[in-house]
């Protein structure tokens, strides 16, 4: 039976080993076989299973999906049907983005009138979208979340003073210098989980609730993908360490908040619940969903916090 090492079933599947290792580190794709000397390789069961994730990866569906998908425990058919769905409103945006700038152009050369504020606006748009496009965020973001995106910088750009920037790049050039001086710490430790807060705190201040699902993405299918590292004054080891501590973070708030079952009223602990799914994806109601199913099934939550959860409106 053929086994391989991480660099060479990335060599053979053109996955990077940063990708291979993120894979792991959430319970995506783990080496299944363990040698004496604790080194681990892939079988070719792992072979298979990292081609099934490349092709659902192909089709668009994200990485909590795929995971679930791979379980076995759902209809794969009914959610290739809604992706299907989703690929065919994905090029109707695109086609109508084009059909909308084509008839913008044929009007201004007719000399009709046009609203030069609707125009303007169109234009700003465009252009944001183009520099995006050109850049890359391109590989992560779909149509409809690139003009997301492009409002986002629009909007950072407008309603932060030029002191406000400066103080936005030092405090992360602080952070990330912070990180760097702990990579061979845990960062499940107090420190660790510290530092995660402050992270968390940092890009929910620049981001917000509106556009926490921006956030998230750009993290998980930008940076712990190896994507616009550079950009950011990170490397793969400074995000694999933050990626640790943010979790060590959430997770310390998370089991600490549902503790106080039974022993703080309920409207107390309803608002510090929401609070956290507020913190962690903003507006994002399906990943809000994914993390009751998530502490519902762990072993770390008590029976009675996962009697409160189920009682709670989804």
């Amino acid at each position: 039976m053929t086994q391989w090492y991480v660099k060479d079933i990335s060599k053979l599947t053109a996955v990077s080993v940063q990708t291979l290792h993120h894979y792991d580190r959430i319970d995506l794709l783990k080496p299944s076989v363990r040698l004496a000397n604790g080194y681990r390789l892939y079988s070719e069961k792992d072979l298979l299973k990292l081609q099934q994730i490349i092709a659902l990866k192909f089709f668009g569906f994200e990485l909590m999906a795929i995971k679930k998908l791979l379980s076995g425990n759902v209809a794969m058919a009914e959610h290739f049907s809604v992706q299907a769905k989703f690929l065919k409103e994905k090029a109707k945006t695109l086609l109508e983005a084009s059909q909308i700038l084509e008839s913008a152009i044929a009007e201004c050369g007719e000399d009709k009138s046009i609203e030069w504020k609707t125009i303007i606006k169109l234009i700003e748009v465009y252009k944001m979208t183009q520099q995006l496009e050109h850049s890359w965020v391109k590989e992560i973001f779909n149509p409809e979340e690139l003009k997301q995106y492009a409002a986002f910088e629009t909007e950072l750009k407008t309603n932060s003073t030029s002191q406000q920037k400066a103080d936005f790049e030092k405090d992360w050039s602080n952070l990330v210098a912070e990180i760097r001086d702990n990579l061979e710490n845990d960062p499940k430790s107090a420190n660790g989980i510290a530092i995660g807060k402050k992270c968390m705190h940092w890009v929910n201040g620049v981001y917000g609730k509106k556009y926490a699902h921006l956030r998230t993405k750009k993290f998980e299918k930008g940076f712990a993908e190896g994507k616009g590292l550079e950009d950011a004054g990170l490397t793969p080891e400074i995000v694999s360490w933050m990626d640790k501590a943010m979790d060590a973070y959430w997770r310390d708030r998370i089991y600490g908040t549902l503790d106080q079952v039974g022993k703080t009223s309920s409207d107390t602990l309803l608002n510090l619940w929401s609070e956290i799914l507020d913190d962690m994806y903003g507006e994002d109601d399906a990943r809000k969903k994914d993390l009751y199913d998530v502490a519902l099934k762990d072993e770390n939550v008590s029976a009675k916090a996962k009697e409160w959860l189920r009682q709670l409106p989804k």
